[in-house]
């Protein structure tokens, strides 16, 4: 759009150069040359009356070409103002306009970042959605586990509300559609019911963890859904992060193709009111954690979410495989401890 403004700047004229340019500067020539020659052979004349007639004809002439010259130059002023100046400015308010309709399709619709899928945490995805999630007052996550949830509330110094959208432990057809998406960049060797076991304790991990971020929130609501969605959510007050894990072409990868979109987006309000219609359903499983709850009522309610009872050892063990899991993501990511 410079490059149009540019050109239809190089190509406008001046008054002056309008005169040059139109049908006037022919008689315009005529006067001057008549009243040049005229003069010319006044001068070669001998004093009479012949030379008075001519020279007053040179005069004349020359006077009639001076006052064309400033009577053109005023009229094409004003028909520059008159007519071309208006044109000029509604084009450059169209194109404006033009602008930001384009602007704003871009943000209805484009992702403002996206981050190519990868074998290791990319740093600089992690350090923006962190900055995202420190910036929020409300932190919606649709995943699988929740691990990575509970390790980036362990890393962040604010309070906040979360609401998380896991799988649920107690139907086997939530889990196969991650272990099919697994099962496509793992070793030959390795089988589904491997794959399935790992899965599940990853649920197992992720609640865990869920219940040790407890400080972090002023609470935790927790929907586990027999058909979660494949992709990853992460909703904030400004922005949304969807890791496509069901995009076929980043298979082979651990961490796949992320984007995000910000606030007023159309994917942003689509998943934020899917996100809560899914979180406020009367159908689902929904389960609170707060600052108040301890131990053994999250036992009690490890129990009721997983269908299995988890004994004091169970969930040391549990706690120890989460700080693991979170010492080492932090490491990788570049997230600090």
């Amino acid at each position: 759009m410079k490059q149009v403004a540019a050109d239809g700047g190089s190509r406008r004229r001046t008054p002056l150069q309008e005169i040059f340019w139109t049908r006037t500067s022919l008689l315009l020539t005529v006067l001057v040359v008549v009243a040049g020659l005229s003069l010319w052979l006044a001068g070669l004349m001998d004093p009479g009356t012949g030379k008075n007639l001519v020279t007053s004809l040179g005069t004349g002439t020359l006077i009639s070409a001076i006052v064309g010259f400033g009577s053109t130059l005023i009229t094409a002023s004003a028909s520059q103002k008159a007519l071309v100046t208006p044109v000029i400015e509604e084009s450059r308010r169209a194109l404006e306009d033009l602008s930001s309709e384009y602007r704003a399709l871009n943000k209805e619709f484009f992702p403002t970042d996206v981050f190519e899928a990868t074998t290791d945490p990319d740093p600089a995805f992690n350090r923006a959605l962190m900055a995202d999630l420190n910036a929020t007052r409300q932190y919606f996550f649709r995943g699988f586990s929740g691990r990575h949830a509970a390790a980036r509330l362990l890393l962040s110094r604010t309070e906040r509300e979360l609401r998380a959208v896991i799988a649920d432990p107690r139907d086997a057809s939530a889990i196969s559609g991650r272990a099919r998406y697994l099962l496509r960049r793992e070793a030959g060797d390795v089988d589904s019911e491997q794959i399935q076991t790992r899965l599940d304790e990853e649920i197992r991990i992720g609640l865990v963890g869920l219940f040790l971020a407890r400080s972090r929130c002023a609470q935790v609501d927790i929907t586990v859904v027999a058909d979660p969605p494949l992709d990853r959510l992460e909703l904030f007050d400004d922005s949304v992060w969807v890791s496509l894990y069901s995009d076929v072409r980043g298979a082979t990868k651990l961490y796949p193709r992320t984007l995000r979109f910000t606030e007023g987006s159309f994917l942003y309000n689509m998943e934020r009111a899917e996100f809560v219609r899914v979180s406020q359903s009367r159908t689902g499983r929904h389960f609170r954690i707060t600052s108040a709850t301890m131990r053994t009522d999250f036992l009690a309610l490890f129990e009721k979410i997983t269908g299995s009872p988890l004994s004091e050892e169970q969930f040391r063990e549990l706690e120890g495989k989460f700080h693991a899991f979170r010492a080492e993501f932090s490491e990788v990511a570049e997230l600090g401890s």
